[in-house]
């Protein structure tokens, strides 16, 4: 089938990782990360990214691809990560995409029209200061006053979808929904053949979860958080990457370390639940649950018999 893609994903700490660089050795295919913040280069601890050792030797495409203080969009990741896809098509293969960004994947697989230019953030900051200095409401009386449909939909403590939709507004003369109603999604551009990993209970997530930030930890994190910060490279987008903000407190004298790792882990724990959420609405996933004790062979075994009654070689 042309234009067919092997998803993988899941929850933070779930064994992404592991299970596409398996499946990606027996299909003899290479690998498409969709996680937004594996694309800056220097954010490699805070962010999980697979190690030269973890990739077995298997191609990885859009890791490593700007710099943390670079704007990036949506946009531009389906434009990579569709030449990335094209490419490996073209070579007799099917490529895997794996990540835990989910706006990522589906953006891919449909390779949407994106409404307004989402790498200029001049808006944005205009009315995220405006929500600092003002308050939301204020922020949505504005929305109010040009797009009364949105903003009836939308609570004014959901601050970046009222921000996203006034900026639309100001880059296109359109309304979000005018917008969206003019350009209708095509049908996906591709096939995807979707599998889902995560323990059976949160406690075991949460377990692997509090197990990774450790090792993290014992890897560096510290050391690669201050390099980051003396650069000045935390900013923008990459600003908000879980693992890095939450020790500025430590680095700058201003918290504990432990208060700091305690933190670490219970955003990293709340951001599960959220990709969780995000994933459970789709019904096309398969989803390979295990145990704590379970052997990760089972789960590669799953992976594999239910790729090859999907006729994925």
């Amino acid at each position: 089938m042309q234009n067919r893609l092997i998803c993988i994903c899941g929850p933070t700490a779930s064994g992404k990782t592991a299970l596409s660089v398996a499946l990606a050795k027996q299909l003899h295919t290479e690998i498409i990360s969709a996680d937004s913040m594996q694309i800056y280069r220097g954010m490699n601890i805070g962010t999980a990214k697979p190690t030269v050792d973890e990739r077995q030797g298997i191609p990885h495409h859009l890791l490593d691809i700007c710099e943390p203080d670079e704007p990036f969009s949506v946009a531009r990741y389906v434009e990579l990560a569709d030449g990335a896809a094209q490419d490996i098509l073209s070579r007799g293969m099917t490529p895997i995409v794996v990540g835990g960004t989910g706006l990522y994947m589906d953006a891919l697989i449909e390779c949407s029209t994106f409404s307004g230019d989402e790498t200029d953030l001049t808006v944005r900051q205009k009315y995220q200061h405006m929500a600092a200095t003002q308050g939301n409401l204020a922020v949505h009386a504005l929305l109010a006053a040009v797009d009364p449909e949105s903003a009836q939909r939308l609570h004014p403590n959901n601050l970046k979808r009222v921000i996203r939709a006034l900026e639309v507004y100001e880059q296109t003369g359109l309304t979000i929904g005018e917008f969206n109603r003019q350009h209708k999604r095509p049908a996906p551009k591709y096939f995807a053949t979707k599998i889902g990993i995560a323990p059976a209970d949160r406690q075991t997530l949460y377990h692997r979860i509090d197990s990774r930030v450790d090792q993290m930890l014992l890897d560096g994190l510290l050391e690669e958080t201050r390099h980051l910060l003396s650069r000045g490279a935390l900013t923008g987008t990459a600003a908000q990457a879980i693992g890095y903000k939450e020790l500025i407190g430590f680095l700058e004298g201003k918290d504990s370390l432990d208060f700091c790792v305690q933190l670490l882990k219970q955003r990293s724990r709340n951001y599960a639940k959220r990709q969780l959420t995000w994933l459970k609405r789709d019904d096309s996933i398969q989803w390979i649950y295990y145990n704590r004790d379970d052997d990760f062979s089972n789960v590669l075994q799953k992976a594999t018999e239910y790729l090859q009654n999907q006729s994925v070689q």
